[in-house]
């Protein structure tokens, strides 16, 4: 009962007259006034920053700009961004001006920031599309001596701003992007077709290739054999000349026998016979001239006609090659003159030789005449010098004949020796065109090979290419321009700002609460002192009435805080015990120091507070603060009262709060001890406490 004694004793000590009294209620409402106007003031500091002036300035000129469509437009996306700023959606109160005016009034402090949106800002948005990509730019004005959290915010919606153009502009660019990698994927679709047909053409060339080769190996043979009936035709063209030449001689002979038969015919019956004879052989070797000039015309004419067939298979086959790209028309060109050349030639031969035989037919027919009139001339004397003078004509005109057919002879023998020669350069390019037809087959061969795996691969690159419908490519453009979403999964919410920072405001006001109540409470009692009581209860007695007055403060400051700051705690009991909590051990701490060091403890207990308002991380996170300030933040108390009062007021953890409590009730013991040693140390008088040096 001596603690009660004590406390009411001290009570009434403090509460007498109405000054005191005042006093005492205005100790229970300074904690109140402290953390509901801090908590007032700040309850939604970003819900005003309309009010807070800025520029807006804009210069862009806008920029000519190609959808996916490849249809062109203007744009002006400095326009966008100003509209919506000005709608609101900024932050700050923006007003759009000149960049003179902007300048001047963040100089002067007329706006807080301003933000420049420069003449090129659309045009380096779209210059991805030019392929000369350039960062566009927005210039941020500030003045930190207009308001530094001004300009930091001011930081941030700039590049809330930025985030927000990067998307837009990054999901157009990308949809861009997307929609030229599906026309890529239809063109290399299409080109895997024109493949898979080159590929059949390249088969059907392979196999005409395999017939060229078939087809030159038999041009070949058939050009060797045109050469070889060539040069048999130039053999039986001399033998001819030969012939004609000593046909010649003895139609010559013949002419000049006949006309000196003719002047001399007095020894005609004589003669007769003889010159039956003769006629008779010459009508022989005629016959056996025009026989050889029949073979010949035939030998030529059949050369001729399986040249011709032979020239025409191959042309076709050159013009083959031609169409299938295996020779080239200048190659082709070369291979068709060499055949028309041998043509012409072996035709020209032909038509000689088929005119000499016509003409050792005439010769032949002519001397069997001759043979004839002679032998008839034999028979009939009397009509011989008739005949005579007939056969001198024929004579006359055998010897014209014979010296034409040997000069045609001898332009057969030169004939037939070109056609020899022509057939032999024939055979030869047959026989070099065989041997690239060949080389050619094994060219379309690897064609072939090629081909299909430039088919396999295009196939290959097809399937790697996605086949992407329009929506899907627009998702992934959003997708890939804001790749990130962060999804607010809080265990617990504030609120607001003023709430967030209600653990910290309500545990320095209790403090603050509990450093005034010893401004006019005494930390001991001087009776209690000088009486025999123990020194516990002294200690204790001396705690109850500043402890009391601490509870009416914290009670109306919750009651402030809860109604009219309409800040709801989620566990309004555990909040009621953390704050009790929180005022009787800083009440209790306050005494030691006062008990102790008197004025000095007092001035500690201002200096504690302070330290106490960076290590207790009610603002940013404690782990910020640099050392040695951070290991102070597990030593002292209102970090315990701040950590319990955030549990209790947006989602208690039962562990973390039990533990606070734990740790306010552990401080709570180790003050009262720390009083209680001080009640006892204080009853002896010493000088200094009869005289101090500093009161206050």
């Amino acid at each position: 009962m001596i603690v009660v004694r004590l406390a009411i004793s001290e009570l009434r000590r403090i509460g007498t007259g109405t000054l005191p009294a005042l006093a005492i209620i205005a100790l229970i409402v300074i904690p109140s006034l402290y953390s509901g106007l801090y908590l007032f003031a700040n309850r939604d500091p970003y819900g005003g920053l309309d009010r807070v002036p800025a520029a807006l300035v804009v210069e862009d000129r806008g920029a000519r700009s190609t959808d996916p469509d490849g249809k062109v437009s203007r744009v002006r996306y400095g326009e966008q961004v100003a509209q919506k700023l000005l709608d609101g959606k900024g932050g700050f109160g923006w007003e759009e001006t000149s960049r003179a005016s902007a300048d001047e009034g963040v100089r002067t402090g007329r706006f807080d920031a301003a933000l420049v949106i420069g003449p090129s800002f659309s045009a380096q948005l779209v210059s991805p599309e030019r392929y000369e990509p350039q960062q566009a730019g927005l210039t941020l004005v500030t003045n930190d001596a207009n308001n530094y959290l001004a300009a930091t915010i001011a930081g941030t919606i700039a590049g809330d701003v930025r985030d927000s153009i990067a998307e837009q502009v990054g999901t157009a660019a990308t949809e861009t992007l997307l929609d030229g990698i599906a026309t890529i994927r239809t063109d290399l679709a299409g080109g895997v077709k024109g493949v898979h047909k080159l590929v059949d053409g390249t088969a059907q060339l392979a196999e005409g290739t395999g017939e060229l080769v078939d087809g030159t190996a038999r041009l070949s043979d058939g050009a060797q054999e045109v050469a070889r009936g060539s040069s048999k035709l130039a053999d039986g063209a001399n033998t001819l000349a030969d012939a004609s030449r000593r046909l010649d001689d003895g139609s010559a002979s013949l002419s000049s026998g006949l006309s000196e038969l003719e002047s001399r015919t007095a020894d005609l019956p004589a003669q007769t016979r003889a010159l039956a004879d003769g006629a008779q052989e010459v009508a022989g070797g005629n016959a056996e001239v025009a026989a050889v000039g029949r073979d010949a015309a035939a030998d030529v004419q059949r050369i001729a006609d399986d040249l011709d067939a032979q020239g025409a298979s191959a042309r076709a086959t050159v013009a083959e090659l031609v169409r299938e790209g295996a020779i080239t028309p200048a190659e082709a060109a070369e291979i068709t003159a060499a055949l028309d050349r041998a043509g012409a030639a072996v035709d020209r031969t032909a038509a000689r030789v088929d005119g000499a035989a016509e003409r050792l037919e005439q010769l032949s027919a002519g001397s069997g005449r001759v043979a004839s009139g002679a032998k008839k001339l034999a028979d009939a004397g009397p009509e011989l010098a008739d005949g005579i003078a007939a056969a001198a004509r024929g004579g006359t005109q055998l010897a014209s004949g014979s010296s034409q057919l040997a000069t045609g002879a001898g332009t057969l023998a030169q004939d037939t020796t070109t056609l020899a020669g022509g057939a032999g350069q024939v055979s030869d390019g047959a026989t070099r065109l065989a041997q690239s037809s060949v080389t050619l087959n094994d060219g379309a061969g690897k064609i072939k090979k090629g081909t299909g795996e430039l088919a396999g691969g295009l196939e290959e690159g097809l399937r790697k290419i996605p086949d992407l419908d329009g929506s899907t490519r627009r998702d992934m453009a959003r997708t890939i321009a804001d790749p990130v979403r962060v999804n607010d999964d809080q265990f617990s919410r504030a609120g607001s700002y003023g709430a967030g920072l209600a653990p910290f405001f309500m545990s320095l006001a209790t403090w603050i609460g509990a450093y005034v109540l010893f401004l006019l409470v005494r930390p001991l009692s001087a009776r209690a002192l000088a009486s025999a009581a123990p020194a516990w209860r002294v200690a204790l007695g001396g705690w109850v009435p500043p402890a009391l007055v601490g509870l009416a403060q914290v009670a109306l400051m919750a009651a402030v805080v809860r109604f009219a700051l309409d800040i709801r705690p989620v566990h309004e009991l555990g909040t009621a015990l953390v704050l009790v909590a929180a005022s009787t051990a800083f009440v209790a701490v306050l005494q030691a120091l006062n008990a102790w060091l008197g004025a000095v403890g007092q001035f500690l207990g201002l200096v504690l507070m302070l330290v106490q308002l960076v290590t207790a991380g009610g603002t940013f996170p404690w782990q910020t603060i640099p050392e040695p300030l951070r290991s102070l933040h597990n030593l002292l108390p209102m970090s315990y009262s701040v950590e319990g009062l955030r549990q209790t007021l947006y989602g208690a953890d039962t562990m973390t709060v039990a533990r606070d409590l734990g740790v306010l009730l552990l401080v709570f013991l180790l003050a009262m001890v720390a009083t209680t040693i001080a009640a006892y140390r204080q009853r002896v008088w010493t000088p200094e406490r009869l005289q101090p040096e500093l009161v206050l």
